[in-house]
């Protein structure tokens, strides 16, 4: 062509370079092909306008993955849209690999891209080269594949900005990796920085506090959402000479800002530096641009789980009081652990209320459910109990007054969300240790004797607060001994790692039983190994039954008088050598007969001789089923141990107000009762019966025989599935 004459169309060009033409309309779905690029696809060679569905089924489908992800990135970028792509004929073969490059536009109105772009073949390069680092072809894309999957896991296990920050200078990327990392934030209308890999302690005090308007590539990926991208140190130079001087003395070639983006926030600017150069392909910049994306979620969800963690430990300030001033003669220890998952605070609480009469009261509950909701009627209803025991009602009005008013506040007409309560609530004399206790569906109080003992303590219970508005609450009555302790926890203590009422309960007898017994009064050591034992890396060795069962929340409170004569926080160095529990049994509670027999058996736990552990329950269970048939007073049941193990002697008093004292019959051969007495005089050493005021009271001993073999039952079976009935 000589010189002045008119230059070829656009079209001679183009045929001449053997590089084809193509426009894609996203909204009409349509791409427009002149004949170079329809011979290109392996059509006929002549314009034609196809489908996507059509022009898709010519291409891998892997590379038209490709081009979908790489023109949001060009539109945001404001760059060319390059990649290669491998056509494939109707049987699935490759017939040539082609260059595409094209500049996208978005139509935000069509809410569609807009591309114009051309094709050329390319030569295929070999896997493993340089030249094989493409968006389709060779080792690094699977690599690249790898490195993201593998990035995009360790950055959602990631829960503080530590972690974050740690695995994001951790990331070893295919082919190019940064030597210099920084995570800049956004503050009002300064860059901060958030945090650093690859720089010494100093380093980067310039670039902290900038403002947003100055003229340096973070502030302005910051401000407009969108990446830079800088191949060489005289492309930084020209673009910021400002900022320049500050970088210069790092060392890098190349440099990568990329924005931090989430729900179309910009919170700030992640920059990648290398010390040699980057060409930064539309391969890499994808890689980069994927990289910041998954960090800024991860840094998102990072401020979530700190916010969330702060709302948790402000809701547990505020609901979970402390226990308050000390009780002169007594200690008080409590702890709190909530649930592993979710919300971070539900249902359970403890609390201490000092009382008008001059004694104090300890609450213990779970308002059902692990939720905000419960979280939230939890408070509600501690604040009602503090104000109705401060009033000054007994036990059981408490609890009255506490069912009425949480009925009150989640029965509505649609019944939508109902909800319980259990509790339990002890009224304590710090001089007498007197305990009295009203319990609604919650588990007993759980008694460790000074000699390590460990029992429930059965009280009488009604139904959790908040079923019935109307139900009763019968208040237990019943002593505190020198160096005895009082637990009470919710279930989530007992159930905790799998475990049933039952077998959680063995499991926590066990850990009260074997932690030492040489400083009674360090309640908080105990209070850990309890919640240790439990909700620890040991809980793990003694898996209950119910392995798929969730995890609770935890509430624990001790209660412990210190031995006699010992004031406030001093040790009871001589320990009481009896041990003893009281038990009424009502007319109207003929059931409670089986939970005296269990009684006496963990009384008995480590008595020597087992026969004598059968006689005395079986005793027991006669004693307190005559009284309940041939009188119409109540029972009331005392079981004492005293002396030395192995000489040991066992006292049993069921004492009634009735006036009809027992006396020996001849039971015929067939006759049902009639052998009450007959039986204590066969299996007693020592038996009587003591007229009293008002009532009578039939006893009997048996003494530990020396040299038998241990081996109480307090953990058998109760071979007495029903009471029998006695005649005395």
């Amino acid at each position: 062509m000589r010189t002045g004459e008119p230059l070829p169309s656009v079209g001679d060009v183009l045929a001449a370079l053997a590089t084809g033409l193509w426009h894609w309309d996203t909204a009409a779905g349509l791409v427009t092909v002149d004949a170079e690029a329809a011979r290109l696809l392996g059509l006929p060679e002549e314009a034609t306008t196809l489908t996507e569905a059509q022009t898709r089924a010519r291409l891998h489908p892997v590379d038209w993955n490709e081009i979908t992800g790489v023109i949001p990135l060009a539109v945001a970028e404001g760059t060319l849209a390059e990649v290669r792509i491998r056509i494939m004929d109707e049987r699935g073969n490759i017939l040539r690999v082609v260059r595409s490059r094209s500049k996208p536009a978005y139509d935000p109105e069509r809410q569609a891209y807009q591309l114009i772009g051309t094709l050329q073949e390319v030569t295929e390069p070999t896997p493993g080269t340089q030249a094989a680092r493409s968006a389709v072809t060779g080792d690094w894309r699977r690599s690249r594949e790898a490195f993201l999957l593998d990035a995009g896991r360790a950055l959602a296990e990631a829960r503080s900005t530590e972690e974050v920050l740690r695995v994001a200078g951790g990331l070893s990327m295919p082919g190019f990796s940064p030597d210099g990392l920084v995570v800049f934030g956004v503050a009002g209308d300064r860059l901060t920085i958030i945090g650093q890999h690859g720089h010494q302690p100093g380093d980067l005090g310039p670039f902290s506090n900038m403002a947003l308007t100055t003229d340096y590539p973070a502030a302005q990926v910051s401000r407009t959402g969108r990446a830079v991208y800088l191949s060489s140190p005289e492309e930084y130079r020209a673009r910021y000479p400002a900022a320049w001087p500050l970088a210069r003395r790092f060392g890098r070639s190349s440099w990568a800002f990329l924005p931090l983006t989430v729900a179309g926030r910009t919170m700030g600017a992640w920059m990648a530096a290398f010390t040699y150069p980057v060409a930064f392909t539309p391969d890499e910049r994808a890689v980069l641009a994927t990289v910041a994306r998954m960090l800024a979620q991860a840094l998102s969800r990072a401020e979530a789980t700190a916010s969330e963690r702060e709302l948790t430990e402000g809701l547990q300030r505020s609901m979970l009081p402390s226990l308050g001033p000390e009780i002169p003669g007594m200690l008080v220890a409590a702890r709190y652990i909530p649930t592993g998952g979710g919300l971070q605070v539900g249902g359970d609480w403890y609390d201490m209320i000092p009382l008008p009469s001059g004694r104090f009261a300890l609450v213990i509950g779970d308002v059902q459910g692990h939720d905000v909701r419960a979280a939230g009627l939890m408070g509600q209803l501690r604040i009602a109990l503090r104000a109705y025991a401060s009033e000054g009602h007994r036990p059981d009005a408490v609890l009255s007054r506490a069912s009425r008013f949480l009925h009150g506040i989640t029965h509505d007409d649609e019944l939508t969300d109902l909800r319980f309560a259990t509790c339990v609530y002890v009224e304590a004399d710090p001089e007498t240790g007197l305990l009295e206790v009203a319990r609604a569906g919650h588990p007993d109080p759980v008694i460790r004797m000074a000699d390590g003992t460990v029992m429930k303590r059965l009280t009488a219970g009604g139904l959790p607060l908040g079923i019935d508005p109307d139900a009763d609450y019968p208040t237990t009555r019943f002593t505190l001994e020198a160096g005895e302790t009082l637990t009470l926890c919710t279930d989530g203590l007992i159930e905790t790692g799998g475990h049933d009422l039952e077998s959680g309960w063995r499991r926590l007898r066990a850990i009260l039983e074997a932690h030492p017994r040489d400083d009674e009064d360090d309640l908080e050591s105990l209070a850990d190994a309890l919640v240790q034992g439990v909700h620890g890396p040991s809980s793990h060795h003694t898996v209950g039954p119910l392995t798929d069962r969730r995890e609770d929340d935890i509430a624990l409170v001790l209660l412990c008088r210190p031995g006699d004569g010992r004031g406030y926080g001093a040790t009871a160095t001589v320990r009481p050598q009896v041990r003893r529990t009281l038990l009424s049994v009502a007319q109207d509670e003929p059931d409670r007969i089986a939970e005296a027999r269990r009684h006496l058996r963990e009384l008995l736990h480590d008595w020597a001789a087992c026969e004598q552990v059968d006689s005395a329950v079986l005793l027991v269970s006669e004693m307190v089923t005559n009284v309940l048939v041939h009188t119409d007073a109540d029972a009331l049941l005392l079981a004492e141990v005293a002396g030395e193990v192995g000489a040991r002697r066992l006292r049993v008093e069921v004492t009634d107000v009735g006036d009809d004292l027992p006396h020996r019959r001849r039971p015929g051969e067939l006759a049902s009762s009639g052998r009450g007495l007959m039986l204590i005089e066969l299996l007693a050493d020592a038996w009587g019966v003591d007229p009293r005021g008002e009532g009578k009271s039939i006893w009997f001993e048996l003494y530990e025989p020396e040299g038998a073999s241990e081996g109480g039952a307090a953990d058998d079976e109760d071979p007495q599935d029903e009471p029998s009935e006695g005649a005395a």
